[in-house]
């Protein structure tokens, strides 16, 4: 089994190469995990840097003494998968967050579409973009990832359409598309960009808005996944395709 991962923001190691990890990643690892000396862990700050390190002691719940190699960075994996993610209802927007965390994406793009029913404002939708930042952290964690997606503030569509013109791929999932995903050519390198719509669909003005910026409509299968799995499928469907699960 893969060695459980911990955030810090700072590689901090004593003299004899030691770091402490504490507060809520230290509580968790002493009084949740229940790790021992001799253990392995890997500490990171989940932007790609990450450390091997072994357990040498525990300090009463929350602290956890690890034995410290050097500090190792994990490339920028290319093409970059970015997901423009309508706001889905309820507790589906998290849910949607976690299963691209642990498939692999690189960033999320909160997209208040037209047709959403949820909207996003004040203290509302900050709370609600920390929640989905918080799923990424926990997600990266669960899965073993040393570099977590990036979960962007909520866009516009017009903020969206910016983005998918500066792409290197850009394409829409909807059953207007007359080409499956799985057949399109995708680059080696730089940007793709996938949108997914709300539960109630990408509007006729956004799809012509989006095809000005370059994107076309792909569909993904024959049945019409949920606004909280298709963009799950997609990027599993992307990773395999470009080689970055091989």
């Amino acid at each position: 089994m893969t060695a459980p991962v911990f955030v810090v923001e700072h590689f901090d190691v004593d003299g004899a190469g030691r770091h402490v990890l504490d507060g809520s990643e230290g509580r968790h690892a002493v009084s949740v995990k229940r790790l021992n000396p001799g253990e392995d862990v890997v500490l990171t700050d989940g932007a790609g840097r990450w450390a091997q390190c072994v357990v040498v002691a525990t300090e009463g719940k929350d602290r956890l003494v690890v034995q410290m190699d050097s500090v190792a960075e994990e490339p920028v994996e290319e093409p970059r998968v970015t997901v423009v993610q309508a706001l889905p209802k309820g507790d589906r927007g998290e849910l949607a967050v976690e299963t691209m965390t642990e498939t692999g994406v690189d960033a999320i793009v909160p997209w208040a579409a037209s047709r959403c029913i949820t909207q996003w404002k004040g203290d509302r939708g900050l709370k609600a973009l920390a929640k989905w930042r918080a799923t990424a952290r926990e997600a990266g964690k669960q899965s073993r990832r040393v570099r977590f997606p990036e979960v962007a503030d909520a866009a516009t569509t017009k903020q969206v359409a910016a983005l998918l013109a500066k792409a290197d791929f850009a394409a829409v999932l909807h059953e207007s598309g007359a080409e499956p995903l799985a057949t399109a050519e995708l680059p080696e390198r730089g940007e793709i960009v996938l949108v997914i719509g709300p539960e109630g669909g990408v509007s006729p003005e956004e799809l012509a808005l989006f095809a000005e910026s370059g994107a076309k409509a792909y569909r993904l299968g024959r049945s019409v996944l949920r606004t909280s799995t298709a963009g799950t499928a997609a990027t599993a469907l992307l990773l395999g395709r470009t080689g970055r699960w091989s």
